[in-house]
């Protein structure tokens, strides 16, 4: 997915943020920093690894092997095959305390690379029936790496965290198998936040449309939720020559495909809330002069507002029925809801702005407008407070729209901006648990 983020004015972001009371360990945050910057060199070659040995969702074994190894040398308590393939480490601080979650995802997507790096993919795979390349294009591989820095650079201080750090490496966020469950989902279900429960999670994402250096948030829905729908227009079929003796379920579909135009463009109140209905899937036929039976559309949705959301799935069935109805035909409707609007609780976003404020510089972290991608760390939205951010990983001086978009053969990252991504994520831990109680 391609991830556009536009700033807001910087006089908004401060009042937003408001006078929320936050209070920093400066001498912890520092060594934070340190380590983080000395922890580049591991960093980077863990992200290299990965990126070569990428894997597909609910199948991330040998990258679940890489991360337990490496936590279980920390010292830490590792659980394993959570969520399928996911992993968890529970850093017990130095104090009693409250306990943090950091998250990462760890799949790759069905793609061949078309980078030449030194390390690129040449993982080969079949997906859906059909011969396919292998690639981290939306950089897992790096998210993994920043957290398994950050894990390290937490243990490394552990005797000066009052609380619990949770690591949680999920598998298959960008979906798996159909019929097969998996992801963040899979994962909140077998109770990846109890035993220890967990007060407040926070995840990072890369974006290559970001120069190195910068952190972007948004306070309240960031990414939209994502839906499926598909559309069965049942007609009747008949000889091309005489569409006379048919009730033609392409014409109807087509009819359809232009009704769901008007739910965006006329329905929804786009001045407080943007959405998206697509259409992108039209199968009906086999020969060009028979009038098939039936026609099947499937597109997304995506909202920013769960009842936005509910709004269109309602409008989808009523123009898609009635249409149907019209012209002699039905339509039967299937929506599958996937994955929940991302929303970034508020207070805990104004809590932490300073947090991200002294690991970046009050001048690199700006606050965005809503993108319409998904993200499924909105399941554990639901469940608990959370914050979930970008870090830069565009080379500086870039243009972002020549940069390769995400889930594309050529998506790259700029390596330097991972030091940022594992100092954000330990401060963020290190921060929450030292805040004072409430």
């Amino acid at each position: 997915m391609r991830i556009l983020l536009v700033a807001l004015p910087a006089g908004l972001l401060l009042a937003l943020a408001g006078p929320a009371a936050h209070a920093q360990n400066a001498a912890l945050n520092a060594r934070i920093a340190q380590l983080a910057t000395q922890e580049e060199p591991k960093v980077i070659a863990w992200r290299r690894d990965l990126h070569e040995h990428p894997e597909l969702g609910n199948q991330e074994t040998r990258t679940a092997a890489l991360i337990a190894a490496h936590l279980k040398k920390l010292g830490l308590e590792v659980q394993t095959g959570v969520g399928r393939t996911g992993v968890v480490g529970v850093l017990r601080g130095g104090k009693p305390g409250p306990v943090v979650a950091l998250r990462a995802d760890m799949d790759g997507l069905p793609l061949t690379e078309a980078n030449e790096l030194p390390f690129a993919s040449k993982v080969k795979t079949t997906y859906l029936g059909q011969p396919v390349g292998v690639m981290h294009a939306c950089g897992h591989d790096t998210h993994v790496a920043m957290l398994m820095g950050a894990a390290e650079v937490l243990t490394q201080v552990k005797a000066d965290l009052p609380g619990t750090v949770k690591f949680i490496f999920q598998p298959a966020e960008e979906g798996s198998l159909p019929g097969v469950e998996g992801g963040a989902k899979l994962m909140v279900k077998e109770g990846v936040l109890d035993k220890p429960k967990v007060d407040a999670i926070f995840g990072v994402h890369i974006n290559a449309q970001t120069e190195v250096g910068n952190l972007a948030y948004r306070s309240g829905g960031e990414m939209a939720s994502s839906d499926r729908f598909a559309i069965k227009v049942q007609g009747k079929g008949s000889h091309g020559a005489y569409p006379w003796n048919s009730v033609d379920p392409v014409v109807t579909a087509a009819q359809i495909i232009m009704g769901l135009q008007t739910i965006v463009s006329r329905q929804v109140k786009l001045i407080d809330d943007a959405a998206v209905v697509t259409v992108g899937t039209i199968n009906g036929g086999v020969r060009y002069n028979v009038i098939p039976p039936d026609v099947e559309l499937t597109g997304t949705i995506r909202a920013l507002n769960p009842e936005v959301q509910k709004q269109i799935w309602a409008s989808i069935r009523r123009i898609a029925t009635n249409i149907a109805e019209s012209a002699g035909a039905t339509a039967e409707v299937t929506i599958d809801p996937y994955v929940p609007v991302t929303i970034n609780d508020p207070a805990l976003t104004a809590r932490m702005l300073p947090t991200l404020q002294a690991a970046a510089g009050a001048a690199h972290v700006r606050e965005i407008k809503a993108v319409t991608g998904a993200e499924d760390f909105s399941f554990y939205q639901e469940k608990v407070p959370g914050l979930f951010l970008f870090v830069g990983g565009m080379t500086k001086g870039q243009d972002p729209a020549t940069t390769a978009d995400h889930h594309t053969a050529g998506f790259r990252i700029d390596e330097s901006g991972l030091t940022l991504g594992v100092k954000t994520l330990a401060t963020l831990a290190a921060d929450y648990l030292n805040a004072p109680k409430r």
